[in-house]
């Protein structure tokens, strides 16, 4: 078990803050209002703001079985599900068989339609953040004196601006709830994808100076601010049209000489049981199979992956092996074009898969033994240690410094001014040597796409890494099971956006549909 857990102060904040999003903006119902909380413990502004990180990897604080979300099902409607089902089994890399009311149409990127639950699940969720962080942040800034009162309203302010920047990322619009209109009676009016940017754009770079630079595991420093940015400001071309790469290598640069960061020496222990010791781990979505239990989290991904007709479950820390999810070759085929030649890799990265009892083809994607299972996200610790548990106590990296070195790299590529090409070459062959895989001898986009492709496989980028390449629609790009065939067909472009939920439109007139739905 992890000693430091931000999520094991939450019982206190557990008792105030009600489910609720039959309206996204309304105002939730506490049994005691968040004020007189406060104003009687000024030191309950702890649980309260651990509880809004908790939203990103439970689904809710009072355990596995229920949900924050008002109606939804609790294993289902975690945030890291949601990221898991949007971002990665819509690509190339990951595929999963259960087929369950909506999970074919990602599965396959057939079908999308605005009454897919899976889609109004990952909304709902951030719809849920955004409301409850914005009172928080009212009472703290307008009603209540708290200790380190400038700290807590930072990062409450980089969590409801990462909730818009998914928000952006995977529906493009929707109300932008903010200290100004929070509670208002009218129905909020919808945001563009540009006016939303702006608005996350302008939080982020106002709290980086006021944030932290350091502080403890699980919350947001200036480090992680920065990150988003470089995050957004990488992906800024697709949500504004206008390109920021130079901004984004600015940012990534000042996450990497913070000197706060390193790669580890061993890239798996990024994902296993220990990771909170990982010097790479940059912002962590934390798990514990004891104290912030979850089928949502980092569980749904290790035993989702899993099965006992072909595997050891205890060899990865799991009691049950759900056997739902399993790679495609526009994931390991990256390392290797069949099977012989993938098992005989150097590369530590193509050891991410379970190759026994499977079929390097996925004639099926129904069929378990077609594909390979991942193995890159383990219940164990780095060293092997550990016992299986029902609840995984693996971390979920969400933004790791890997993932800013190969940021830099791009913004190179792409011409940025602000990044040198011999030291995007540095980095992404240090990533490489990491892993025991040659060196490059020069950089282009196919080969920074490809070397995303395999060093962040499952970790919840790769469809925003395949729109941002121009690989997602159209038939530029084919993999196993794009647009519902076996060796992959063209997808419209419709398909670079989610459809808003239909319950969402109801619940607010002023919202419309994403076009092509």
């Amino acid at each position: 078990m992890k000693k430091t857990k931000i999520y094991s102060i939450l019982a206190i904040a557990g008792l105030f803050l009600a489910s609720c999003t039959n309206d996204l903006v309304t105002e939730p119902k506490y049994e005691l209002t968040l004020e007189e909380l406060l104003v009687r413990d000024p030191n309950a502004v702890e649980g309260l703001l651990s509880r809004m990180y908790s939203t990103f990897a439970l689904s809710s604080v009072s355990g596995p079985g229920d949900s924050d979300i008002a109606g939804a099902n609790a294993g289902e409607s975690p945030f890291i599900r949601g990221l898991v089902n949007l971002n990665d089994f819509t690509a190339d890399g990951m595929k999963n068989r259960w087929g369950d009311n909506g999970l074919d149409q990602l599965t396959t990127t057939t079908g999308w339609n605005s009454n897919n639950k899976f889609f109004k699940y990952v909304y709902d969720r951030i719809y849920y953040t955004i409301p409850q962080t914005t009172n928080l942040i009212i009472i703290l800034k307008e009603k209540v004196d708290v200790p380190n009162e400038d700290q807590y309203i930072s990062e409450l302010r980089f969590l409801r601006a990462l909730s818009y920047y998914y928000l952006i990322d995977f529906f493009g619009k929707g109300p932008l709830v903010n200290d100004e209109n929070y509670g208002t009676p009218n129905p909020i009016p919808e945001a563009s994808r540009a006016e939303l940017f702006a608005f996350v754009e302008s939080e982020l770079k106002d709290i980086e100076s006021k944030i932290a630079q350091s502080n403890s595991y699980g919350r947001a420093n200036q480090a992680v601010v920065q990150m988003l940015l470089a995050k957004l400001y990488l992906n800024a071309e697709v949500y504004t049209g206008s390109a920021k790469y130079n901004e984004a290598a600015t940012y990534a640069t000042k996450v990497i000489t913070s000197g706060v960061y390193q790669l580890e020496s061993n890239f798996a222990k990024n994902f296993r049981a220990d990771n909170n010791t990982s010097k790479e781990i940059i912002f962590p979505l934390i798990a514990d199979a004891t104290n912030s239990q979850s089928f949502g989290n980092t569980t749904y991904i290790v035993n989702g992956n899993l099965n006992s007709a072909t595997m050891t479950l205890d060899t990865y820390g799991a009691t049950e092996g759900w056997g739902g999810h399993r790679a495609t070759k526009g994931w390991y085929g990256l390392f290797a074009p069949n099977a012989a030649a993938l098992a005989a890799s150097t590369d530590v990265r193509a050891k991410q898969f379970w190759l026994t009892g499977h079929n390097y083809e996925m004639a099926d994607y129904k069929e378990w033994t077609d594909g390979y299972p991942s193995i890159k996200f383990s219940n164990k610790n780095s060293n092997g240690s550990g016992a299986a548990t029902s609840f995984s106590s693996t971390d979920f990296p969400l933004f790791r410094l890997a993932d800013t070195y190969l940021i830099y790299a791009e913004c190179a590529v792409r011409g940025a001014s602000t990044a040198n090409a011999a030291q995007a070459l540095t980095y992404v062959n240090q990533i490489r040597t990491r892993s025991n895989a040659t060196s490059l001898a020069g950089l282009t986009l196919q080969n920074i796409l490809d070397e995303r492709g395999r060093e962040l496989g499952l970790e919840g980028v790769r469809r925003q890494d395949l729109i941002r390449f121009g690989r997602f629609t159209g038939a530029t790009y084919l993999w196993p099971w794009k647009g519902g065939v076996a060796n992959g067909t063209s997808i419209s472009d419709n398909y670079k956006l989610f459809p808003i939920p239909a319950s969402a439109i109801q619940a607010n007139p002023n919202l419309t549909q994403n076009p092509g739905y």
